[in-house]
């Protein structure tokens, strides 16, 4: 059985084509040692990390109802909408996601972290630290203190311990879009403060990097990324809603700051040797982020056409870590 860690990146309803990445991986054969993932990577992450087949993966997959994904406080659309923006500072409270990965993580006997304690002598010692020693990491960000939250890794800054943390609740943080999804909070134990946590992509889409050995010591298994969105310009789409609408200069200038903002500092890191072999981009144009009324024809397609990158990836892979 090959051995391999996994990150996935975030973005939205594409994210069903890195639910079918995996899929394909688990079915030629891979077992993850340790998985991160950003946003709706965070949600592929959780699951493989709780050591499912793709079978598994498929059937949680039928019962993930993307369309209660947006749910209102009030059936009133945009009125619930208006007044949880205006109150809450985000369109929907995201109860329902948090609750379908609370019920289908449990029937898999994961609820805490702790759930998710791994110990290898032969990991990194940078990562061999107690906090460190988990199968999945989710990216969140604070934007009270404006740092990037590696979860549970970083639940010690806030005097928590990661094995009493839901991992249904950092998975809901990292899915914070902001303004699209209310925000979460922590609350420092110690402080009594309360940080403001949103979606991880704010700071970092795609964390390739994170299980990367900073010892020198040659790796024993690869990571491999899935990737949704390609690289800029030609990302700018997926990322800037009215992308290609005319517009202003200055406003033109404003989307591509903001979208180098999100994605830059991923993109940099994948144009380090070797990144870029260790990949996989799963095609999801025609797809939007926030799709979630999207047809079960095109739900089903996107998840296959996720399995057949994973397959053709393989194919051309060389083994090497």
């Amino acid at each position: 059985m090959p051995d391999a860690d996994l990150v996935l990146e975030g973005g939205g309803v594409k994210g069903l084509g890195t639910a079918g990445a995996v899929m394909g991986l688990l079915e030629a054969g891979y077992r993850f040692h340790r998985v991160a993932g950003t946003s709706v990577g965070a949600v592929a992450a959780c699951f493989a990390a709780a050591g499912v087949d793709s079978p598994t993966y498929r059937d949680i997959l039928s019962r993930l109802d993307l369309s209660r994904v947006p749910d209102r406080r009030v059936p009133l659309p945009l009125v619930s909408e208006g007044f949880s923006l205006v109150a809450r500072c985000g369109a929907y409270p995201g109860d329902w996601i948090r609750a379908f990965l609370l019920r289908e993580l449990g029937d898999l006997g994961v609820r805490t972290f702790g759930d998710l304690r791994r110990d290898d002598a032969g990991d990194d010692p940078a990562l061999a630290t107690p906090d460190h020693r988990y199968k999945l990491v989710v990216m969140a960000t604070d934007v009270t203190h404006g740092r990037l939250l590696r979860l549970p890794w970083d639940y010690a800054l806030f005097g928590l311990d990661p094995d009493d943390q839901l991992v249904a609740d950092a998975v809901r943080m990292s899915l914070s879009i902001p303004f699209y999804f209310e925000p979460c909070t922590l609350k420092d134990r110690g402080t009594g403060e309360s940080a403001t946590i949103v979606d991880g992509g704010v700071l970092s889409n795609f964390a390739i990097e994170i299980f990367d050995r900073t010892d020198g010591v040659a790796p024993r298994w690869p990571t491999f990324g899935v990737r949704l969105l390609p690289d800029l310009p030609a990302g700018l789409g997926a990322l800037v809603p009215l992308y290609g609408v005319p517009m202003l200069p200055a406003v033109r200038l404003l989307e591509q700051v903001v979208a180098t903002a999100l994605v830059g500092r991923d993109q940099t890191h994948l144009d380090r040797p070797g990144v870029r072999d260790r990949t996989m981009t799963v095609d999801t144009e025609g797809t939007a982020i926030t799709e979630f009324g999207i047809r079960a024809e095109k739900k089903a397609g996107l998840i296959e056409r996720g399995r057949a990158t994973a397959q053709g990836f393989l194919q051309r892979w060389d083994g090497n870590p």
